[in-house]
């Protein structure tokens, strides 16, 4: 599983590390931060992020997913990161104004979509069809509400393609949303031998305190 997230300038950090910290967690799956060159991309805020790979060298995705932010207005312009974001994909998802981008390289004309609220009433000049909810899934596209909301779509994608028992473990996981009994069992046994890794370096580290 080949998961592709794009990089430029001026992006929304959040849009990008909700979804990753989603989708590191499947099993098997690789992310790929993908900027036009290995270079730094500086975020909204000043957060540095560094691609894992460039546009040129990227896998096809099996998963797409397009940050929004500030800079948005420069990418939904920019011809070579509209190239890549119009390569084959099995899934092809947003994040926030990442919605415009997908609707800049055409990949929107004709499908139901969601963006941050207060760029909802753009997605028409695309061709898509403006839907108020916080995850819009419309055949292979996938789209959702601004910034926190990337959390949601990851994780609805992760339900899509592996079904709500991988879903509902990572939500537990990360602490996003309630889980019952049978799924905290689940991800204990899973997690095993890396909490008893950390019990190790916890009473390490209160010996130390009390040393």
């Amino acid at each position: 599983m080949n998961i592709v997230c794009d990089l430029f300038p001026n992006l929304t950090q959040l849009d990008l590390t909700g979804p990753f910290e989603v989708f590191h967690r499947i099993p098997g799956a690789r992310v790929h931060l993908a900027a036009r060159t290995p270079e730094p991309v500086r975020a909204e805020g000043g957060l540095t992020i560094l691609p894992t790979i460039a546009f040129a060298d990227a896998p096809q995705a099996d998963i797409l997913c397009v940050p929004g932010g500030w800079g948005v207005n420069e990418a939904m312009l920019d011809d070579e990161l509209l190239a890549f974001v119009r390569r084959p994909a099995t899934w092809v998802t947003s994040v926030c104004t990442g919605a415009l981008v997908l609707g800049a390289a055409g990949l929107l004309d004709g499908y139901g979509a969601a963006t941050h609220w207060a760029a909802m009433e753009y997605l028409s000049l695309f061709g898509a069809r403006a839907t108020e909810r916080r995850v819009v899934v419309d055949r292979n596209r996938i789209t959702g509400g601004g910034v926190t909301a990337g959390i949601d779509i990851a994780l609805r994608i992760v339900r899509e393609i592996y079904g709500g028992t991988l879903a509902d473990e990572i939500s537990l996981a990360i602490e996003y949303g309630p889980a019952n009994d049978e799924v905290r069992e689940r991800v204990l046994e899973r997690l095993g031998p890396i909490t008893k890794k950390r019990l190790g370096a916890v009473a390490l580290a209160a010996q130390k305190l009390r040393a």
